[in-house]
């Protein structure tokens, strides 16, 4: 058959998918009518403060629990009926990894390679020694996995997920105790499978995390997914602004002044005042500074952090503060 002249191509299947998906613990729900579609090839960062679902999302894509209502799809099997098909394609690092303490880590990462169905007898010992290499844990490989830091565990957990090419990678919180130069490291590894074409689902508290690493963004919130999409999209969706300096701090909160009594939403940020252009344009702002007798030095448009958008999506409804611990 000829294909049409102009027809559009058929838009790929998602590395995994869920659909209305609904966990009940004893009565509370941990997640409820999650929609959630994770495209190949991506880096989808799963995002929300620690109680939002999101490792239980996770659970209950792997196959690792089963879903009170919904279905979940992964890498084109229904789960968890298609494990063992899906699975092998498939490298995870959940809830933190376990392994024996008493064995030295490059020990426990044999007896996980020894279980990987798509590793030949012949290839464990290169493939143990290219995964410890990868996560910088070759000096420490001979220690007790009980004398490890926490860091330390993060890294074996993410070499056992990496002892084979994957089709797709799952981190759960995968810098949790990681030092600054570990954190660079997992953004390295994670840079390095997406340009490989592997699809990464990251889920992370960390703001800064989640908008370094990846291309897409699910915000999760009270079990419920509150926005999904790609993060320059995302990014994209908050109020437009302009942030001006000026020469000294009374020309700044004379600048609020002079904006204000034109109707122009601003307030003082550290980088100077940042005016709202929802109503308005740059060039009026800057006019109005002018003839308000405001010495400006520079304006600059301000782009929206995912830290503003993650505060208006999950306070939307119930005006409550963002945790702490979500801040970037």
């Amino acid at each position: 058959m000829d294909v049409l002249e102009g027809a559009s191509t058929p838009a790929p299947s998602p590395a995994a998918r869920t659909r209305g998906l609904r966990k009940v613990y004893r009565g509370t729900v941990a997640v409820d009518q999650v929609d959630l579609e994770v495209p190949e090839g991506a880096v989808l960062g799963m995002l929300g403060p620690n109680g939002s679902g999101k490792t239980t999302t996770i659970r209950m894509l792997l196959g690792l629990v089963r879903p009170t209502e919904g279905e979940v799809e992964l890498l084109g099997h229904k789960m968890p009926e298609g494990a063992g098909k899906a699975l092998p394609d498939v490298g995870a690092l959940v809830e933190g990894p376990g392994f024996h303490p008493f064995l030295s880590g490059r020990e426990n990462l044999f007896r996980m390679a020894a279980a990987e169905p798509r590793l030949p007898s012949s290839q464990i010992s290169t493939a143990v020694e290219a995964a410890l290499e990868r996560v910088g844990l070759i000096d420490a490989a001979h220690r007790r996995y009980k004398g490890y830091s926490l860091g330390m565990k993060q890294r074996l957990g993410l070499a056992g997920a990496l002892l084979v090419p994957r089709r797709m990678v799952v981190l759960d919180e995968p810098t949790n105790g990681l030092d600054p130069a570990g954190t660079r490291e997992i953004r390295k590894i994670i840079a390095e499978l997406h340009a490989d074409g592997v699809t990464v689902l990251v889920s992370s508290h960390l703001l800064a995390e989640v908008e370094a690493t990846c291309t897409h963004v699910a915000v999760l919130h009270s079990g419920a997914v509150v926005a999904q999409g790609e993060l320059a999209e995302l990014l994209e969706s908050g109020s437009p602004a302009l942030i001006v300096s000026t020469a000294s701090s009374s020309d700044a909160n004379k600048a609020v002044d002079v904006l204000r009594e034109n109707r122009i939403p601003s307030r003082l940020v550290p980088e100077g005042i940042r005016a709202d252009l929802s109503a308005t344009d740059a060039p009026t702002v800057l006019q109005v500074l002018v003839h308000g007798g405001v010495a400006i030095e520079e304006a600059t448009r301000a782009r929206t952090g995912l830290e503003d958008v993650f505060a208006r999506l999950t306070q939307a409804g119930d005006d409550l503060p963002v945790e702490a611990e979500v801040q970037a």
